[in-house]
């Protein structure tokens, strides 16, 4: 038999029940974190701060249906000038674009952003693309490797 000394009082049952009630709810919270974590953040494709990284994929060109509109870096296009659109790489950086076919490559300027489709890797221009014999075609492999970063971030304000 417990003597009514022993025994726990409301409170403390109450401060029990709480106590179980609070760490039940916690538990599928951590069941859920523990099976969403994110994998470990890895470095994109084309580092643009280490030169001589390299990428190869599929890359197309771009020209007079763009001439003169507004680039993602706020110059003009210009299909007669040595650029190219990049998903990633800083505006401004320099790349050299390698034609894998033929062996013809050409230094370009990231002023844009892209492509955004059919898993290519770069957009050049025009002249460019002549210049590395891509723009008969319209579409070939290319290696990229990346010259120098830009040396200061581009800014376009259009106000």
């Amino acid at each position: 038999m417990v003597s009514a000394s022993k025994r726990p009082t409301r409170a403390q049952l109450m401060g029990s029940l709480c106590g179980l009630v609070f760490a039940a709810s916690l538990m599928p919270t951590v069941a859920i974190a523990e099976t969403t974590r994110k994998p470990a953040v890895t470095k994109p494709a084309m580092s643009p701060a280490v030169s001589h990284q390299i990428q190869v994929g599929d890359a197309s060109w771009y020209g007079k249906h763009h001439q003169g509109r507004r680039t993602a870096s706020g110059e003009l296009f210009d299909a007669k000038s040595m650029t190219a659109a990049h998903p990633t790489l800083p505006l401004g950086s320099e790349v050299r674009v390698t034609n894998l076919k033929n062996g013809r490559w050409v230094d370009v300027r990231v002023t844009d952003r892209g492509p955004f489709g059919h898993r290519r890797v770069i957009d050049v221009s025009q002249a460019a693309a002549e210049e590395i014999g891509l723009k008969g075609k319209g579409v070939g492999r290319v290696k990229i490797e990346a010259l120098r970063p830009t040396p200061k971030p581009i800014v376009y304000h259009p106000y």
